[in-house]
């Protein structure tokens, strides 16, 4: 017992280093189970792997700086593995055809989760473990809320296909006609996968009384309108 209590957490020694590396898979694992779960491309996985090799990098920092040169920069090995994560987030962000942006939230979880992963390698574990439990909430829990407020928002940005410019001219004397204001209009010919059709980016701010369903179901009513979706 009384060699278990001497032992420092703190310093470089076989168990803070087992106890960091084990705490970097639970806390790895708690951001990427969401994302996993939602067939994410970064799931759980590469959420621990991740974690695992920043605690990795700065235990190898320590190490150096402890036992082979105390010159040694504690942080250099740390501050290449946040430019590393910044690439691989970089290949998971995508811009679709129809200008919506996924993997956002992922490569900002995989940069989270090797902040914590650093943290942990250099024996901060409190500010781990707090960062830990933080992400994985944000990921998890706040979607659930942004959904409800967003539902709640009275800008509505939509992606509508049409067969003409005239159905695209009527279109849009449709969304005047009605209480919707036009913020912002995008159109184009190549999008469209109809060959004679036009494509169109279209943000509009809608009334209190009308919520986002039922604006996309009017304007599908409209000639010549083959989709109305709304983008993230």
């Amino acid at each position: 017992m009384d060699s278990f209590n001497s032992i420092d957490l703190y310093e470089l020694n076989t168990f803070s280093i087992f106890l960091r590396l084990i705490l970097a898979v639970i806390l790895g694992g708690i951001i990427g189970l969401e994302r996993g779960a939602n067939k994410h491309q970064a799931g759980l996985r590469t959420h621990i792997l991740v974690c695992v090799g920043a605690t990795l990098a700065m235990l190898t920092n320590q190490y150096i700086h402890e036992f082979i040169s105390s010159n040694a920069d504690p942080g250099r090995l740390g501050a290449q593995v946040v430019s590393g994560i910044g690439f691989l987030g970089a290949g998971l962000i995508l811009v679709t055809s129809r200008n919506k942006v996924k993997g956002l939230t992922t490569a900002a979880g995989l940069w989270a989760s090797a902040c914590t992963g650093l943290a942990l390698g250099i024996g901060f574990y409190s500010a781990a473990l707090a960062a830990g439990i933080l992400v994985s909430i944000v990921i998890a829990v706040l979607p659930k809320l942004e959904v409800y407020f967003y539902n709640r928002s009275r800008v509505l940005n939509l992606y509508v296909e049409l067969d003409s410019m005239n159905s695209l001219k009527e279109f849009l004397s449709m969304v005047r006609k009605t209480s919707c204001r036009i913020l912002e209009t995008n159109i184009s010919k190549s999008d469209s996968v109809d060959k004679g059709g036009y494509s169109l980016y279209l943000s509009i701010r809608i009334n209190k009384r009308t919520t986002h369903d039922e604006a996309i179901q009017y304007l599908s009513t409209g000639k010549g309108v083959y989709l109305v979706e709304e983008l993230d």
